[in-house]
């Protein structure tokens, strides 16, 4: 994971300008990729079957799996030892995305804001752990 790219805005002078990101994925532990649930769409795996050099078919295979109850194609998960699970694309050593040019739109969009809830949370822990690495909910 590297620190997330938000959209340039425009400053009253007509000058563009971007928001100040409040938080560093490079400090987290990985939490928004053991989301049980990583939403991908038609144009996601064509780009990751672009990247493997699979067919969208092979790709959704290979990397999705159907949930119906929520009627999406999700990105299949790896068994962690922060979380019980996480995407199969995160490095587990690193806690980087393997895939960060190809990722998902939703990995792309997340957290749709300057700043990440769990990140504060992090920090405020780390702060009141007095432990740097500390690592919240670990199972």
């Amino acid at each position: 994971m590297a620190k997330k790219e938000l959209p340039v805005l425009q400053a009253a002078n007509g000058a563009a300008k971007k928001p100040k990101l409040k938080y560093d994925c490079t400090k987290c532990p990985a939490y928004c990729c053991s989301y049980d649930w990583i939403p991908v769409t038609k144009r996601d795996i064509v780009r990751l079957g672009k990247r493997f050099g699979l067919s969208y078919e092979q790709a959704k295979k290979k990397f999705t799996k159907y949930i119906p109850s929520y009627k999406r194609d999700v990105l299949r998960h790896q068994k962690d030892v922060v979380y019980k699970s996480v995407c199969q694309f995160l490095h587990l050593e690193k806690r980087q995305c393997t895939i960060y040019e190809h990722r998902p739109a939703i990995c792309r969009e997340y957290p749709e804001v300057n700043k990440c809830g769990y990140y504060d949370f992090l920090v405020w822990e780390r702060e009141h752990q007095d432990d740097e690495s500390f690592i919240p909910l670990q199972r």
